[in-house]
């Protein structure tokens, strides 16, 4: 036994820091999850424990009631839900919710896992694509379960999460646009290196061949899913004659910002152009119009995985992926081109 830690029976703690390359102190602070250590040479050290079969006997410091959810960013109204949905779950679990900020939209900073393991949660929701390999193995040393909430990409097939189904959400919004009878559809989506953006634009394709209507390129905008990005995008595709009738929005917050270029543009919505957004914020239904949408179940999934974190002995829960469903939620956006929304044939609700 060495400070609180059981030691497997083939070697010896000496032996690990030989093997290492480091001093018996070195592999000590990194047992007991000390910071003052090297992260090359942590990983090093965690991945001989792991192999040699060290694992902790009891946790230290204690576990603190607390579920800890990590965002790269928390001023979007898609964030909001999500917390929404984590308080839900944890509260009636009687836990409460630290938000944390940190990182890019691919994976937290890799100074989080120290605060992290300081903390001692009971569990961590993230809110990333993915997550370095370091960072779990280190949680899972610690014995801190850990889910992703993956809007934005396709987690490693060893980590637990939850999804919905973008290309499904994709095809829907396209559809609904290709059936009012508009053939010039653009489809403003998110970065090219997320999977959801790509997942939707696939879905938008999948629409526009189904309806036997060509793509063209033109009409196909990469951005970021906030409003100046949908309003830049939108000024530009609204700007030229040959301008789209429709328009297909990667988020309800593109979606407003398509709604400001069409109002400076001079276009009616949906009687010139018909938009389409992606999320069903509760904003969404108080735009003008009224905001046809994607409804992406953003609270369920977050109450999903804080669920997972609650049940982290179930079996096969290590690779376990949940996707949840998405519909169409039809306002006073979209319309056939020329119409009003509020005549025979429209879109009105």
């Amino acid at each position: 036994m060495h400070g609180g830690i059981e030691v497997g029976a083939r070697v010896t703690l000496a032996e690990v820091a030989r093997e290492a390359g480091v001093s018996p102190p070195t592999v000590s602070k990194v047992l007991n999850g000390r910071s003052d250590v090297a992260s090359n040479t942590r990983a090093r050290v965690e991945q001989l424990l792991e192999v040699h079969g060290y694992r902790r006997r009891t946790p230290s410091p204690p576990r603190s009631p607390l579920v800890e959810l990590v965002f790269h960013e928390l001023d979007s109204v898609w964030a909001m839900e999500l917390v929404r949905g984590v308080e839900n779950v944890a509260g009636a679990n009687r836990t409460d919710v630290v938000l944390t900020r940190s990182g890019t939209r691919h994976a937290p900073a890799p100074d989080w896992i120290e605060g992290v393991l300081r903390r001692r949660p009971l569990g961590v929701v993230l809110v990333f694509s993915s997550l370095p390999a370091e960072v779990k193995q280190r949680l899972r040393s610690w014995d801190i379960p850990f889910v992703i909430v993956d809007p934005a990409g396709d987690p490693d097939p060893d980590v637990p999460s939850v999804g919905s189904a973008n290309w499904a959400g994709g095809l829907a919004a396209t559809r609904h646009l290709t059936d009012h009878g508009h053939e010039r559809v653009a489809i403003i989506t998110g970065f090219e290196d997320m999977l959801c953006s790509m997942a939707r634009l696939d879905g938008y394709r999948s629409a526009m061949t189904m309806a036997g209507l060509p793509i063209d390129p033109a009409l196909v905008r990469y951005g970021e899913y906030h409003v100046q990005s949908g309003f830049e995008h939108g000024m530009d595709l609204l700007a030229g004659p040959g301008r789209p009738t429709a328009v297909f929005a990667g988020s309800d917050l593109q979606a407003l910002g398509v709604l400001e270029a069409a109002r400076i543009r001079g276009l009616r919505v949906p009687q010139d152009l018909s938009v389409v957004g992606y999320d069903d914020v509760p904003l969404a239904q108080w735009s003008s119009p009224p905001l046809t949408t994607v409804h992406q179940p953003l609270r369920h999934m977050a109450e999903e995985a804080t669920r997972m974190l609650f049940r982290p002995d179930e079996p096969g829960r290590a690779g376990r992926r949940i996707e949840l469903a998405t519909h169409l939620v039809v306002r006073q956006s979209t319309a056939p081109p020329g119409e009003d929304p509020k005549g025979p044939g429209g879109a009105g609700p």
